[in-house]
C-alpha cells in the first residue's frame, strides 16, 4: 500500500496540471456537500438540546376557512386540554412579550416571557445559582420572583453571583432575583414563537393563574408546550385533542372550521425550512455528482496515455486485481485531497451562510462543521475516489498487449483513433450527464431569480424611501391608564416632527414587515354570518400622522384628526379590500362595524391595501383605529425625513424622546428600505445559493466538455491530417469538431429538460408568480447551456484547424 500511495505522488506531480484541476473539482462538489450537510445535520438530524425531545409539543389554534391557519391558544382553551386530556404528562401555558428594566443607567428592553412553572420541568431547565419557578409561584399569592437566562445574567449583572435575592424593576413592578439558568438551556422564537420580533428568551416571571385567568376565553395569545406521555405520539394526542377541539367549538360557537394541532417541537423548529433545505442537499449531490463525472473523464484522458505502461506490467505479470487496486490508490487518494480542500471551501461557504443569515435557517448558531459531518466529508471522499476511479480502472485493466505493445503506446492506435464520438462513448456518456445536470440545476435557479424578481416588482402599498422606524414601550405604574399613555405619545409626536430634516411621524401598533401581528373578531353593518360562522380582521392603532409618513393612499373619505379623541364617536378607518368586500359599490364611509353592538365604530375613511406580512404573502383584511381612542402602550415610530441617509437622525430622535421620559426603551431601529430588503432575504438567499450551484455545475460541465474535444483532437490528428491532405478546408475541420461537440450539447440539453421538468414540480411551494414549468426560464436556460457548449468547443475547434497535415500523417 505505501508503495502504491509513493507512487499515485509521483504520477500526481508529473501531471500537476490535471490533479490541479481534478482537486479543485472535487473540492467544489465536497465543499459544497459538507456545508449543505451541516445545515442538515443541525436542523434534521440533531435532536432539541431538551431532555426527550421526540415527547415535546406545541398546541395551537386554527380556523381556516376566515384565514388563520396558526393561532395561539386562551387559557380557557388552555384550561379545558389539562382538564379533558390524557396524552400530556405536563402542559405549561407562556406569554412572551417585552419587559422594561429600569433602574439602571439606560432602561433596557429585556425580551422574556410569563410562565407557568410546568415550562421549566418540560424542557429540563437547571438554575446555575439558585432555583428555577415552582408550582407555588403559579399562585396568585405566590412571590414575584424573576428567573435570569445566563446571557442575561452576564450581560447586565457582570456575573454577579451575588445577584440572588437582589431586587429589579419590570414594568414599574418588584421583582426578587431567584435564580440564573445554566448557560446550556436556552429558548427562543423558534421553540416559542411570539407575537411580535423576538429572539432568546432572558427572563422568565411567574404566569399567576387564579380562577378569573382560566376562565378567560378571547385572550388568545398564549404559547402551549406540552410533554406527552411515554408511548404517546403525536397522532394520538391529536386525535384526542381533535376531540376537545370540537366541543369548545360548540361551546364558544367558533368557526366551523376552529380547530387544534398538536405539532412535534422538532417540526416547529424546521417548519418550512425543510423543503427548501433538501431542494439544496439535492442541489449539491447533483454538483458532486457532475464533479466525479468531470474527474473520471480526466482519468479516462491520462489513462488512454497509460495504456503501454498497463500492457508492459500485465506483460510482467501484475493481475488485474494489483492493476484495480494501483489505479483505485491513485483515485481514492485524489477524493482525500480533494475532501481536505473541500473542508476549506465548506468552512468559507458556511461563513457566507452566517453572514447572510436569512432569517429563516433555525439553530444557525448551532451549524458547524461537527464530527458527523467530518465523518461525512470523509465517506463522500472515499466514496468518491472509489466511484470516479472505477471508471478508468475498468476499461484499463482490459488491454489488447499484442495491439498495445506494437503501436508503442500511441493511445490513438491502440483505441481506434478518429474523431467520431461514437467510438468515446463512455466519455460522451460522462459529458451529456453533466450537462443534463447542469441544466436541471440552472433551471432551478433561473425559476427562483425569476420569482425573486417578480416579488421585487410587487408594490408594498406604502413608501419605504427615508423612512426611519423604531419601537417604543410606555410601560410601567404610570402608564396604566390611558391618558397618560396618550399624553406621552401625543408629546414625542410633536417633538419629533418638529425636528430639522423630520418631514412627518406617526405611529402604528403594528409595523408592517416586522412580524407583528395582531387580528381578532369584528362585525360588519349588513353582514350576518351563517351559523359557526366569524370575521377575523388585522386590527391596527395608528396616529394621525402614519398615513402621511407611510404614504398609504386615501381612497374614500378621510384620515385620522385631533378631534378623534377619547371624547368623540368612536371612528376607524379600513383598507380596500375591506371596503371592497362588503361595500363593493365604494359607499363603506358612514358604515359601522362593531365589537360590542352597543358601541358602534363608524368607518370615516378608506385606504390602500398594505402588505403586512411580506411581499408574498396577502394580509386578512385591515381595521385602523385612531391611537388617540384607543392609546397603546406599545407602538412603532415612522418618521419621513429629508436625509438621504436616514439613520443619522435615530440619535437626535431618540434623546427627544428620553427627554420626554428617560425610562422608556428604544429599539429596533431600522429604516423601512432596510425592513423590505431583510424581508426578501429567504427568497434571496435561496436563489442565491442555488444560482452559485448551478454556476459551479456549468463550470464543471464546460470544462469536461472541453477535455473531451480537446482529448478528441489529440487522438484523431491522424484522421484530421488525412482529411486535410485530401482537401478539407480549415472551416470544414471546424464544422466537423464543433459539430460532434454540439451533439453532446445538445443530448444533454434534451436530457436536461427532461430532468428539468421533474425536478421543479418539488420546488413549486418555492416560486412566486412564476409557474414550475416557466417557457421563458427554460428557453433562456437552454441558449446560455448552447452558448457554454459552443464556448467549450471552439478552442479545441480551432486547434484543430491548426492542425499540419505532414506531420500528423508521418508522427502516425
Amino acid at each position: 500500500m505505501l508503495q502504491d500511495l509513493l507512487y499515485a505522488l509521483r504520477m500526481m506531480r508529473k501531471n500537476l496540471g490535471s490533479t490541479v484541476v481534478i482537486v479543485l473539482s472535487l473540492a467544489i462538489g465536497i465543499g459544497s456537500n459538507t456545508a449543505i450537510f451541516s445545515v442538515v445535520d443541525a436542523l434534521l438530524l440533531k435532536p432539541l438540546p431538551y431532555p426527550e425531545p421526540d415527547r415535546l409539543a406545541a398546541i395551537w389554534i386554527h380556523s381556516p376557512g376566515i384565514g388563520i391557519f396558526r393561532d395561539w391558544p386562551s387559557p380557557g382553551q388552555y384550561s379545558d386540554i389539562v382538564s379533558e386530556s390524557h396524552s400530556f404528562e405536563e402542559i405549561s401555558i407562556s406569554r412572551l412579550g417585552s419587559f422594561t428594566m429600569t433602574g439602571l443607567e439606560q432602561p433596557e428592553r429585556i425580551d422574556g416571557m410569563r410562565t407557568s412553572s410546568a415550562l421549566m420541568r418540560i424542557f429540563g431547565a437547571k438554575p446555575m445559582l439558585g432555583r428555577t419557578l415552582l408550582p407555588e409561584d403559579d399562585s396568585p399569592g405566590g412571590a414575584q420572583v424573576a428567573i435570569l437566562s445566563h446571557r442575561l445574567w452576564q450581560r447586565l449583572f457582570n456575573s454577579d453571583r451575588n445577584v440572588l435575592g437582589k431586587s429589579i424593576t419590570l414594568n414599574g413592578n418588584q421583582f426578587t432575583v431567584a435564580g440564573v439558568l445554566d448557560p446550556s438551556f436556552s429558548l427562543n422564537s423558534e421553540v416559542m414563537p411570539a407575537e411580535g420580533p423576538m429572539d432568546k428568551v432572558d427572563l422568565y416571571v411567574p404566569l399567576k393563574m387564579d380562577a378569573a385567568f382560566l376562565q378567560r376565553r378571547g385572550d388568545e395569545n398564549y404559547d402551549l408546550v406540552a410533554r406527552l406521555k411515554p408511548g404517546v405520539s403525536v397522532a394520538q394526542a391529536q386525535s384526542e385533542v381533535d376531540a376537545i377541539a370540537s366541543r369548545i367549538r360548540v361551546k364558544d360557537k367558533r368557526d366551523r372550521t376552529f380547530g387544534m394541532s398538536v405539532v412535534g417541537l422538532q417540526d416547529q423548529v424546521v417548519g418550512d425550512v425543510r423543503r427548501a433545505v433538501l431542494v439544496l442537499l439535492g442541489s449539491v449531490a447533483l454538483v458532486l455528482l457532475i464533479a466525479c463525472a468531470n474527474v473520471a473523464n480526466l482519468l479516462l484522458t491520462r489513462a488512454a496515455g497509460r495504456q503501454k505502461e498497463v500492457a508492459i506490467r500485465t506483460a510482467l505479470g501484475a493481475g488485474w486485481t494489483r492493476l484495480i487496486r494501483q489505479l483505485l490508490t491513485e483515485s481514492v487518494l485524489l477524493g482525500v485531497i480533494g475532501g481536505a480542500v473541500g473542508l476549506i471551501v465548506a468552512q468559507a461557504s458556511l461563513y457566507v451562510v452566517r453572514a447572510m443569515n436569512p432569517g429563516n435557517i433555525p439553530r444557525l448558531e448551532e451549524i458547524k462543521i461537527s464530527g458527523v459531518v467530518l465523518a461525512f466529508t470523509f465517506a463522500v471522499a472515499i466514496g468518491t475516489g472509489i466511484l470516479f476511479g472505477l471508471v478508468p480502472a475498468l476499461p484499463a485493466i482490459h488491454v489488447d498487449l499484442n495491439t498495445t505493445l506494437k503501436s508503442g503506446g500511441r493511445s490513438g492506435q491502440a483505441e481506434g483513433g478518429g474523431l467520431s464520438i461514437g467510438r468515446h462513448s463512455l466519455r460522451g456518456l460522462l459529458v451529456v450527464s453533466e450537462l443534463a445536470l447542469s441544466l436541471m440545476l440552472l433551471v432551478g435557479a433561473g425559476l427562483l431569480i425569476r420569482s425573486f424578481v417578480r416579488l421585487q416588482e410587487v408594490p408594498p402599498g406604502f413608501s419605504t424611501d427615508r423612512v426611519l422606524s423604531m419601537s417604543i414601550v410606555a410601560t410601567g405604574t404610570k402608564y396604566r391608564d390611558p391618558k397618560p399613555v396618550k399624553q406621552f405619545y401625543d408629546e414625542i409626536g410633536a417633538r419629533i416632527s418638529h425636528l430639522p430634516g423630520v418631514a412627518s411621524a406617526g405611529f402604528v401598533s403594528a409595523l408592517p414587515l416586522t412580524g407583528a401581528v395582531s387580528w381578532g373578531g369584528i362585525n360588519v353593518e349588513g353582514y350576518h354570518p351563517e351559523p359557526g360562522q366569524e370575521l377575523q380582521a388585522d386590527q391596527r392603532t395608528a396616529s394621525t400622522g402614519y398615513f402621511e409618513t407611510m404614504r398609504i393612499p386615501l381612497i374614500n373619505g378621510r384620515f385620522f384628526n385631533e378631534h378623534d379623541d377619547l371624547d368623540s364617536q368612536r371612528v376607524t378607518m379600513i383598507d380596500e379590500s375591506f371596503a371592497h368586500r362588503f361595500w363593493p359599490a365604494g359607499d363603506a364611509v358612514g358604515k359601522h362595524v362593531w365589537f360590542d353592538p352597543k358601541k358602534p365604530i363608524l368607518i370615516v375613511g378608506v385606504v390602500g391595501n398594505v402588505k403586512q406580512y411580506g411581499l408574498d404573502s396577502d394580509s386578512k383584511i385591515a381595521a385602523y383605529f385612531p391611537q388617540a381612542q384607543n392609546p397603546d402602550n406599545g407602538l412603532f415610530l415612522v418618521a419621513r425625513v429629508s436625509s438621504a441617509d436616514a439613520t443619522s437622525l435615530s440619535a437626535p430622535i431618540v434623546r427627544e424622546i428620553h427627554a420626554v421620559d428617560p425610562d422608556v426603551p428604544v429599539y429596533e431601529i431600522e429604516t423601512m428600505q432596510d425592513r423590505l430588503y431583510d424581508s426578501l432575504a429567504r427568497r434571496r438567499f435561496a436563489g442565491t445559493m442555488l444560482a452559485a450551484f448551478a454556476g459551479f455545475a456549468l463550470l464543471l460541465a464546460a470544462i469536461g466538455l472541453f477535455g473531451v474535444m480537446a482529448y478528441l483532437v489529440e487522438q484523431g490528428k491522424h484522421d484530421i491530417g488525412l482529411r486535410m491532405a485530401l482537401g478539407a478546408q480549415p472551416g470544414d475541420i471546424l464544422r466537423l469538431v464543433v459539430g460532434q461537440g454540439m451533439q453532446l450539447t445538445l443530448a444533454g440539453l434534451v436530457a436536461g429538460l427532461i430532468g428539468a421538468l421533474a425536478l421543479t414540480r418539488v420546488m413549486t411551494s418555492m416560486l412566486f408568480g412564476v409557474g414550475a414549468t416557466d417557457a421563458l426560464t427554460f428557453g433562456l436556460v437552454a441558449i446560455m447551456l448552447i452558448a457554454v457548449g459552443v464556448l467549450a468547443v471552439v478552442i479545441p475547434a480551432r486547434r484543430a484547424t491548426r492542425v499540419d497535415p505532414m506531420i500528423a500523417l508521418r508522427d502516425e
